[in-house]
């Protein structure tokens, strides 16, 4: 328990100088003569009168070194929550940290040697006076003299942070931290906007990277919500929507809520929730495209596509290199100037797009109708775009380029863009864009342009939606490749080739289009965008020879089908690809004449060659395929093979999940016959272990992408709902600490998991492993453990769905070439709804030595148990000791009461892995066995949260942890003490024996 200053006794201890000090938690007076407050080397705290928050100096979460910072937090919550640091641009290096006030009357931070890190910098003043030092309940830190004289004050001088009773001004700045653990002035700052009145905005250094602003007409910035402008003000200032003012809210409703500036550079109002867990409210920028101005000048932004940015139709991006890259800051230039020499107007024409968000115009008039608008436009060379509204007629004019373009935001107006004709019509037969996309030709939306043999488009006028087949929203076209991308509802893994896309997808793809097999999934948002070619066409067909203008070299004659089509002149051939007539035999003349013969000769005997080894490798393929046909045997094929949508729907049980839940499972299936082949069927060379689920084999696919294949023995305690549980869950998680599911398979009788493959199997192959311990040293064993604990917190707080995995055990944890750890087996997994804590089972099961005694002896089972489960792994990785086959027959101990037994004698340490003693830092270690034994105390409730265990480890060293309780199962079966005794039943001892009956561990 952390003890707090006790300022009277301590000052008679330690003060040099006569003084007299009036101690309170919430405040110090001191009078002529005193200037200690706190010292970091003896831990001393201030705490608030309601003790909701403590003053003093700590070190970031998640460091592990010696930076002490002074700082507010809220009181008792962890982890920690810090609200106001002093020194966030000089820390202290050790913790020889005083606060204290200087002759001058300031506030400061010095170290042992009196070196000045930080002060409060206001105007010296008597020392004669008396001052005074309050922690208010409200988080503000004051320093006083004469009683009521207010010289200064932490609310006034914010860093990240705006609590309630804080009210923000021109003057006052959020500034971000630089990261998560470093406290000091990042690139984010948050202030009230200098232009307009009650707006804000975030600026990323000089760069303005996010604004607030009513959302209107054309201003493409996003509302600041009434109850945190009104939180902002201090309650103070009326706020009107839609020109209605808005009654005032409770401040109550206010407390325990907080507003920062993050370091990741979005602005977020937090709420403490009834499990004292920050809940967050609201954030902005919300997205990539919030973002001010994401895509530059004439970018349009659409964060739900793979490539979130492109150009408007007739612009190309300023510097492809970057915009290739990723980097869009660059924006876009128009492709030709809008108008001629000396300001001659050239034949341009106007973009329509309805459903984009953009900059204010520059300009407005009072237009009798469109027509007027449009011509007013056009009589101006620095006329970028227009708008006309013709409720109130006026018409509104962009002279500066466009920036901060949007799409996909509904309510938007409409806006015409001024382009150059030759820009976004390459022939008279292209169909108008469609929003920002242009539809070259021969792909056509509509009877009377491009091609009738690729009417496969339509064009969603209201939105400015292209759509495939009717189905697939078409998310860009490149007419110099000749393919466009669709987004499709799968997430699809494997795309190699057009037979697996069109059936993982089931995709419905004829010719002239053709599926490329390239794709990119999109876990976050689901779905995948699917590459498509269209394969060149044919001659345009044409009814009189004018049709023919755009075909330079060509002519409208019949055909032997009876169209008419504009067939090349005599020398010339078409071209599908350039859209035109060349002088394809003129060309080819002339290099005949100008090949060598020997050049000739090579590439025929090298195309010879090639053709030679393709068909080689094309009939060992085949003849592989049918010996592994045969091997397959009577296994049905094909019709119960699984896809992503259908057969997952069987598989989960309506009960239990919500219907949204379960349409669109994120993995993929595969065909029986693609793993057998991946694995040779089976083969016990390939064979990596052995579990409850079943045995495991390692499979190589095209690519050598090594995988990891699961699969369901007839004979397992294990079922379809095991099975059930891995693919719905595991597809929904994603986390550098879990272990990722690359797909499945049901047929017949098989049911295959498919994962990403770990080379070094394990954590049990080597913790409990003579030889191979020896790998692990001791920074290892604990990014182990950390990586653990992170991966838990996910699953209970941090993911999608609140996880319990409910069997964790070192076997279960798998490692990879860097021996990061990854949580596997989600096959007994719960999901928890968000007010859930606990729950009851009728079906214990588990593996005995990892199961908490109230889920092993009444079926009860929460979040508590999982961290029974860790802090049993923790202690065997640490000691490198299996729970279930230890025990010192002395005392008939388990390793818990031996490690519990060993600490309450002050001889953790005998407990140390003796492959561990070169490498092993005491300290850390003592506080691994503490955390351990605190996670396996027999009482649920007196066992951290996995949050805490996380901030354990990150923050808190070993004598600052609460001491545990007793563990649970610290007795267990001892071995029978007689040698002569011809009994097979093992003895018990006969103090708490604990029998516990349930199913076959995994």
């Amino acid at each position: 328990m952390k003890r707090f200053v006790l300022f009277y006794m301590f000052l008679l201890n330690v003060c040099r100088l006569d003084c007299f000090v009036a101690a309170v938690k919430d405040s110090i007076t001191l009078l002529k003569g005193s200037t200690l407050i706190i010292n970091d080397s003896h831990g001393d705290t201030l705490v608030s009168p309601g003790q909701r928050f403590e003053l003093g100096f700590f070190t970031p979460n998640g460091s592990s070194d010696a930076r002490r910072y002074l700082g507010i937090w809220f009181y008792n919550l962890h982890p920690l929550t810090v609200v106001w640091v002093a020194n966030r641009e000089a820390p202290v290096l050790d913790r020889s940290s005083i606060l204290t006030i200087s002759k001058d009357g300031n506030l400061e931070v010095v170290d042992s040697k009196g070196r000045v890190y930080w002060d409060t910098n206001v105007e010296p003043y008597s020392v004669s006076a008396e001052r005074k030092v309050n922690l208010m309940d409200n988080g503000n830190l004051v320093l006083m003299r004469d009683e009521a004289k207010v010289v200064w004050q932490s609310f006034q001088n914010p860093t990240d942070t705006f609590l309630p009773g804080m009210r923000i001004d021109e003057n006052m700045t959020l500034s971000s931290w630089r990261s998560y653990n470093d406290p000091s002035p990042g690139n984010f700052t948050f202030k009230m906007d200098q232009e307009e009145d009650k707006q804000f905005i975030i600026w990323k250094r000089s760069m303005r990277y996010w604004k607030t602003g009513i959302s209107g007409k054309f201003i493409g910035s996003d509302e600041m919500p009434y109850a945190i402008s009104y939180f902002l003000s201090n309650f103070t200032e009326t706020v009107t929507v839609h020109n209605a003012s808005v009654p005032p809210l409770f401040t109550s409703l206010y407390t325990d809520t907080r507003f920062i500036m993050s370091s990741s550079g979005q602005a977020q109002y937090f709420r403490l929730d009834g499990e004292r867990i920050w809940a967050q409210i609201w954030s902005e920028p919300r997205d990539e495209c919030s973002v001010y101005n994401a895509c530059g000048n004439f970018g349009n932004c659409n964060s739900k596509n793979e490539e979130m940015c492109k150009c408007l139709p007739g612009f190309r991006p300023n510097f492809m290199e970057k915009w290739v890259k990723g980097d869009y800051s660059g924006g876009c230039s128009r492709d030709s100037k809008i108008c001629g020499k000396d300001g001659a107007v050239v034949g341009d024409m106007f973009l329509n797009l309805s459903v984009v968000e953009v900059g204010s115009p520059d300009s407005q008039f009072d237009a009798h109708n469109e027509k007027e608008c449009r011509a007013e436009c056009l009589n101006n060379c620095q006329c970028q775009a227009y708008s006309y509204e013709e409720v109130d007629t006026k018409c509104w004019i962009w002279l500066e380029d466009l920036n901060n373009l949007k799409e996909g935001y509904l309510g938007s107006r409409n806006i015409f863009i001024r382009v150059a004709v030759p820009d976004i019509e390459s022939t008279s037969r292209d169909c108008v864009t469609c929003g920002t996309n242009i539809i070259p030709y021969p792909l056509s939306t509509a009877p009377g342009c491009g091609d009738m043999n690729y009417l496969s488009f339509n064009c969603n006028m209201s939105t400015g939606q292209v759509i495939f087949n009717s189905s697939y929203n078409v998310t860009s076209i490149n007419p110099d490749t000749h393919r466009f991308l669709i987004k499709i509802k799968d997430v699809v893994v494997n795309c190699t080739t057009e037979y697996q896309m069109s059936r993982i997808s089931e995709l419905k793809v004829s010719s002239p289009f053709r599926l490329t097999g390239k794709c990119n999934a999109d876990i976050v948002t689901g779905g995948t965008e699917v590459e498509i070619r269209w394969d060149p066409p044919l001659e345009p067909t044409c009814s009189l020879s004018v049709d023919c203008k755009d075909w330079p070299n060509s002519s409208c004659s019949s055909s032997k089908d009876g169209k008419k089509r504009c067939f090349c002149n005599h020398d010339f051939k078409w071209d599908g690809f350039s859209l035109n007539c060349t002088q394809e035999h003129a060309r080819g003349r002339y290099r005949e004449a100008k090949t060598p013969v020997a050049l000739i000769i090579v590439l025929t005997f090298t195309s010879a060659a090639i053709l030679v080894a393709l068909s080689s490798t094309a009939s060992y393929v085949y003849l592989q395929r049918r010996k592994v046909s045969k091997e397959v045997g009577s296994i049905p094929r094909g019709v119960n093979l699984c896809d992503s949508e259908r057969h997952i729907k069987d598989l989960i049980d309506s009960g239990r999940f919500k219907e949204d839940d379960t349409q669109g499972i994120d993995v993929p299936s595969f065909e029986l016959e693609t793993i057998l082949f991946a694995t040779s069927n089976f083969s016990n060379e390939n064979k990596l272990g052995q579990g409850g689920f079943g045995p495991v084999y390692k499979g190589m696919f095209p690519g050598d992408q090594e995988i990891a294949v699961k699969r369901l023995s007839r004979c397992s305690g294990q079922g379809l709902e095991e099975f059930k549980n891995e693919v719905v869950l595991i597809a929904k998680l994603q986390h550098r600490n879990l272990v990722r599911l690359l797909g499945y398979c049901v047929a017949g009788e098989e049911k295959l998991l498919l994962y990403e493959y770990m080379p070094h199997k394990s954590l049990d192959f080597f913790i409990f492993d003579r030889k191979l311990c020896q790998r692990l040293d001791w920074s290892i064993r604990c990014n182990i453990i950390l990586g653990i604990a992170r991966g838990l917190l996910y699953l209970h707080q941090d993911s999608r769905l609140r996880i319990i995995h409910r069997d964790l055990k070192a076997s279960n944890i798998l490692l990879d070439e860097e021996m990061n750890p990854k949580i596997s087996d989600f096959g007994l997994a719960r999901i928890f709804g968000g007010n859930e804590t606990s729950a009851n089972t009728n079906r214990v099961v588990g593996t005995y030595g990892y199961m908490s005694p109230e889920y092993a002896l009444e079926g009860l089972f929460s979040f508590k148990s999982d961290v029974f489960s860790f802090g049993v792994v923790l202690i065997e990785t640490i000691s490198g000791k299996r729970n279930t086959g230890f025990y010192v027959p002395e005392k008939c101990l388990s390793l818990l009461g031996y490690a519990w037994d060993l600490w309450y004698a002050e001889r953790g340490i005998e407990l140390l892995d003796q492959a561990l003693q070169e490498t092993c830092k005491t300290e850390e270690f003592l506080k691994c066995l503490k955390i351990g034994l605190l996670c396996v105390q027999e009482d649920p409730n007196d066992r951290p949260t996995m949050s805490n265990v996380v901030f354990m480890f990150g923050s808190s060293e070993a004598a600052t942890l609460p001491n545990p309780k007793q563990p649970a199962f610290i007795l267990r079966r001892c071995p029978s003490s007689s040698k002569a005794s011809s009994s097979t039943k093992p003895e018990t001892c006969s103090q708490n024996e604990l029998t516990i009956t349930l199913e076959d561990g995994r």
